[in-house]
């Protein structure tokens, strides 16, 4: 792979890099050349100290702060991967979620990518250079009423940021693109389907099947890998896409219904 794609001293950011698909993405990076910096509220014990910074991005503080640990450790970046997401809001529809419910998932998903973007894109935009990109979900097309309203909301609103975005900055010299998943199956992913299946009585293929069909089915039958997204982010990263802006990739088996 590395002779065909490379990020060969490429200064990267990337946002919850210690689980799941930034796990995976992070790998990637630095088997491809990149020089890494990655965060999370606390380092797993197998990551090397020198390419992590502990903060809480779901704060102004933390952004900040990781913001200045970019600049003073890999001076200018590259390029900023957005990874950080998710969702703990509860279930039981919009009337269960409160105003907190979903200032937590707006300070999730949407406002630590606004805060670092406006902390390091203008520097990208200066010097003419760099990539940005926002990993959102296909759940902002296909929300779950029941359980994902907010989370969906805020994805959306991450979309939607991201192609502004990428009309004021494109033309100054720097890519913004979304890459927009479906299910993943990521540790959390895994877990989540030995619950169901384990309530239902049924083995865990049957608890996978539970869950694709929830989602209206995944026409290739099965959830993405973590490997599988961060090979699309990365070749996104790359030089080999340098006239791909503005744009959403969605990376999901097929499961949003097309014409």
């Amino acid at each position: 792979m590395s002779d065909f794609l490379q990020l060969q001293d490429k200064r990267a950011l990337i946002t919850s890099g210690t689980r799941g698909v930034g796990a995976a993405t992070v790998a990637l990076f630095r088997r491809l050349g990149a020089r890494i910096l990655t965060t999370a509220r606390s380092r797993p014990d197998a990551m090397p100290e020198s390419m992590f910074v502990a903060a809480d991005l779901t704060t102004a503080q933390g952004c900040a702060m990781l913001a200045a640990a970019a600049r003073e450790r890999l001076g200018e970046i590259d390029i900023l991967v957005h990874m950080l997401g998710g969702s703990k809001a509860p279930a039981g529809g919009f009337a269960n979620l409160s105003d907190s419910e979903w200032a937590k998932e707006l300070d999730l998903n949407l406002m630590p990518a606004v805060r670092l973007d406006r902390a390091l894109v203008p520097a990208m935009m200066e010097r003419r250079s760099g990539v940005v990109i926002h990993v959102t979900s296909i759940q902002s097309a296909l929300p779950l009423p029941e359980a994902t309203t907010a989370y969906a909301a805020a994805k959306a609103a991450l979309s939607t940021y991201s192609k502004s975005l990428s009309k004021e900055a494109s033309p100054k010299g720097v890519r913004v693109m979304r890459v927009s998943p479906g299910w993943i199956e990521t540790e959390a992913a895994v877990q989540l389907t030995e619950r169901i299946a384990k309530n239902a009585g049924i083995d865990r293929e049957g608890g996978k099947r539970i869950v694709m069909n929830a989602l209206g089915g995944i026409p290739i039958g099965r959830p993405s890998t973590p490997d599988e997204i961060a090979n699309l982010i990365a070749f996104l990263a790359s030089d080999l896409a340098a006239t791909i802006t503005g744009a959403e990739y969605v990376i999901d088996g097929g499961t949003i219904p097309t014409a």
